[in-house]
């Protein structure tokens, strides 16, 4: 697969910048697609700015290229929940575009970036959307010969991350205003694993025992949300409050 050429959709974002930036110091030629330029864009990579929502700007990122990371989503849960018309248009309808696109241009495999909500009753409409993607790539295979690999993310965290990342919420929360309030009462498990250790692990993905796969990348040690916070507490040498929320929507 080196020296071949690879599209990574929402190539601005969080895991899409590093896993572009992975691809290029493994010998690929990337293409970065997003609705803005990315501030981590090297010399070295295209960038074509588009929407998934527009085939035509698609079918210009697409043309010649042999895979198809694709990053990008509505990946904010509240957001999902405030609009899921929002979130069921770039989610399902962008990401069936890419496989109708992809289709057409003799693209060797989708990477698609799913998510652990998959398996869990929380997630609101990112959850629910993440998992007709899921079903709909199958099914391209099944109809069509399209590859695929799904990559279901647990926790990230690290440098670039968005607002809504918790990690980055809360050490933000901790600088600011000496607080961080936590919906729940923090015995939710989590296994997080640095951003760029989840993009080298997507690369390894294009292995061909990978293909038509679905991958679980996450950490390999649990631990409890308000163990991590009490963690942050000590980094801060005690000086910030710890909130849990357990009132009920």
């Amino acid at each position: 697969m080196k020296n071949k050429k690879i599209l990574v959709t929402g190539s601005s974002g969080f895991i899409g910048s590093h896993v572009a930036d992975v691809l290029e110091e493994q010998g690929y030629n990337v293409v970065l697609f997003d609705e803005i330029n990315s501030k981590y864009k090297s010399n070295s990579q295209e960038e074509i700015i588009g929407d998934i929502l527009n085939p035509e700007d698609i079918e210009n990122a697409i043309e010649g290229c042999d895979v198809v990371y694709h990053f990008a989503a509505q990946a904010d849960i509240k957001s999902s929940s405030d609009d899921p018309t929002k979130t069921i248009q770039n989610n399902i309808i962008g990401t069936q575009n890419i496989l109708e696109l992809a289709r057409k241009n003799n693209v060797n495999r989708i990477m698609f970036a799913s998510t652990i909500y998959v398996y869990s009753d929380l997630g609101s409409f990112y959850r629910v959307s993440k998992q007709a993607c899921e079903k709909i790539i199958e099914e391209y295979q099944k109809e069509f010969g399209l590859d695929y690999t799904i990559l279901r993310f647990g926790s990230l965290y690290g440098p670039r991350a968005n607002d809504f990342n918790a990690i980055r919420s809360f050490l933000i929360h901790a600088i600011k205003e000496k607080k961080i309030i936590r919906r729940g009462d923090g015995e939710e498990l989590r296994e997080y694993i640095h951003v760029k250790d989840a993009a080298r692990l997507s690369i390894a993905a294009l292995d061909e025992k990978h293909k038509n796969k679905h991958l679980i990348i996450t950490g390999n040690q649990q631990i409890k949300v308000k163990d991590l916070l009490k963690m942050i507490r000590e980094i801060f040498n005690g000086e910030i409050e710890i909130k849990f929320d357990l009132t009920e929507e």
